[in-house]
């Protein structure tokens, strides 16, 4: 058996349209629950387990494959091992710039440069970013970015607008007048009516 092959064996059951963790290893904490699979941190290592949902399987393959793309940016955690459906990665401390928001921490057009830089760099492997948004976007304590949940970063795929429509708001949020923090069902109501009608991910 693999490194961390006992810990990808976990149960869940489908409450309406999402997953709950029914059972789990004793030596996992979990993260946070996605549309697609659970992150859960792994006990005394910096690690995360990313354990997928029954029928997305496949793509634990197709975002382990991204990451070994990526291998040696500075952008992108490193994923250290993957299976039939689950990929091991880094364990990134930080907020996401969803939290900044929501937390009025500021922005720095510094950030925005760095992201702008991980897609090209990316895009010059090949690859085509896609669904990039701040809930997958983490500035660490030491101010460093990095972008996870990676698995629309897929080859030959249909390029969507979403990071360059979030730059065009950034261009709002920097000037001194406008508010640098906002309410969660504000943006939560704001991302859905995006997804809604002028940018869907998954169409």
């Amino acid at each position: 058996m693999s490194d961390y092959e006992q810990y990808a064996d976990v149960t869940f059951e489908r409450v309406g349209d999402s997953f709950q963790v029914a059972a789990m290893h004793p030596d996992l904490r979990l993260h946070g629950i996605g549309r697609s699979a659970a992150v859960f941190r792994l006990k005394e290592k910096n690690r995360v387990i990313k354990v997928f949902f029954p029928g997305y399987e496949q793509i634990a393959t197709e975002e382990a494959a991204i990451y070994k793309k990526l291998k040696g940016l500075p952008y992108f955690p490193k994923c250290y091992e993957s299976g039939a459906s689950y990929i091991v990665m880094d364990y990134i401390e930080g907020k996401t710039l969803f939290e900044c928001l929501t937390e009025g921490v500021w922005i720095d057009p510094s950030y925005i440069e760095v992201v702008d830089e991980a897609l090209r760099q990316a895009r010059l492997l090949g690859l085509t970013p896609s669904d990039v948004h701040l809930r997958n976007i983490i500035l660490t304590p030491n101010g460093q970015i990095f972008l996870i949940d990676l698995a629309r970063f897929r080859q030959g795929q249909q390029i969507d607008h979403q990071w360059e429509d979030l730059k065009r708001m950034y261009r709002l949020y920097r000037y001194r007048f406008m508010p640098k923090q906002y309410d969660e069902s504000l943006l939560n109501r704001i991302a859905y009516l995006y997804r809604k009608f002028v940018n869907d991910p998954d169409s």
